[in-house]
């Protein structure tokens, strides 16, 4: 794991004054001035669109509790038996459509919002990424900004909106870690920024700057976010009326109706709805002509790119609709780095 800000430099740090420094025994280890830490956490991905990458990251993905709420005696079973005997290969096949010169969308654009969110912070704070599975693991994220100098870490998990499978999953992960540390850091967590008006903000400037630049004016606009169990809702997990509120409040900044659905369903368990590929279809069966954005992802992947931008633009035109376009997530983009950094130095107060 590599930080995007500069590495510690021996200097004085806040245990020693001038004069203590001066002190120390030759053989002590290098003292260094405290620094803030800024880590930014997405879901994760496969190293590779290949059938044996997927396998070893969904088996790492689908064992958190967090995702699956099955007793292991019960999920493991069915996970290595019949899940990671079928889904990896699918699973490759749709990441081989997205998959890019600089590798996994996913981490490609995390990698890139690390290094401007640290342009936009300058010195004031060390930046580094981390993936909640797979690669670039969360506890070599805080050891790599330890390494640097920092006593206090901001983790920031880029979810809009809170649920117990991502963030609070996170949020397991870092503590997990923090447990294994003698001196452990400072530490914070970004809050769940669905309702933030920067966030809503951006999201309306991005949609609003994308579908001026199409060849037709959508007359439906679909704001999709992942799907999760219907059970989460009635446990008390508040995502779903998290999800609601971002597109209601996107809404009235728009001046429009935009329309939430939920995607990705998997098992049979009964999930969140409207399901978005059904909506989808619904849409194309009545001649329209949408426009789809997915305000529950921070960066563009597979279930954006594929699911909704060919999977998703393939049925509705099949279905009839005349016009589809997904526009894209907010990414490193100028807008959306600066809603990013608005957060982040927010949450800095007191420590910057």
């Amino acid at each position: 794991m590599t930080v995007e800000g500069p590495l510690a430099t021996p200097e004085i740090g806040n245990c020693y004054g001038e004069a203590e420094l001066a002190r120390l025994p030759a053989a002590h280890p290098a003292v260094t001035a405290d620094r803030i830490g800024v880590l930014l956490v997405n879901l994760g991905t496969p190293d590779a669109p290949t059938s044996r990458a997927v396998r070893r990251y969904l088996a790492e993905f689908l064992s958190d509790r967090r995702v699956v709420e099955l007793p292991s005696l019960i999920w493991q079973p069915i996970l290595r038996g019949i899940v990671l005997a079928v889904r990896p290969r699918k699973s490759a096949k749709a990441y081989r459509e997205i998959w890019t010169s600089e590798g996994s969308p996913l981490a490609a654009i995390t990698r890139r919002q690390a290094k401007a969110l640290q342009a936009s912070l300058g010195g004031d704070a060390v930046v580094a990424h981390a993936m909640r599975y797979g690669s670039s693991p969360i506890a070599d994220g805080i050891d790599a900004l330890l390494a640097a100098g920092c006593r206090r870490i901001l983790v920031a998990p880029l979810y809009p909106q809170y649920c117990a499978a991502t963030t609070a999953s996170v949020s397991d992960a870092v503590q997990a870690h923090m447990a294994r540390l003698r001196w452990q850091p400072a530490l914070r967590i970004l809050p769940p920024y669905h309702d933030d008006d920067r966030h809503l903000e951006a999201l309306a400037s991005s949609l609003g700057r994308a579908i001026g630049g199409l060849d037709f004016v959508p007359d439906t606009i679909v704001a999709s976010f992942h799907g999760m169990p219907e059970r989460t809702l009635h446990l008390g997990d508040p995502y779903h009326c998290m999800c609601l509120k971002t597109a209601r409040r996107l809404g009235e900044v728009l001046g429009k109706t935009v329309v939430p659905s939920f995607q990705s369903r998997f098992g049979k368990a009964k999930w969140l709805t409207p399901a978005t590929d059904m909506m989808l279809e619904a849409l194309g069966r009545e001649g329209r002509s949408v426009a789809v954005i997915a305000p529950g992802f921070a960066a563009d992947c597979l279930e954006t790119l594929e699911e909704i931008a060919i999977r998703g633009r393939e049925q509705f035109l099949a279905a009839g609709g005349r016009h589809f376009a997904y526009i894209p997530c907010l990414n490193d983009s100028d807008v959306g780095m600066d809603m990013l950094t608005a957060l982040v130095r927010s949450d800095l107060s007191g420590w910057l």
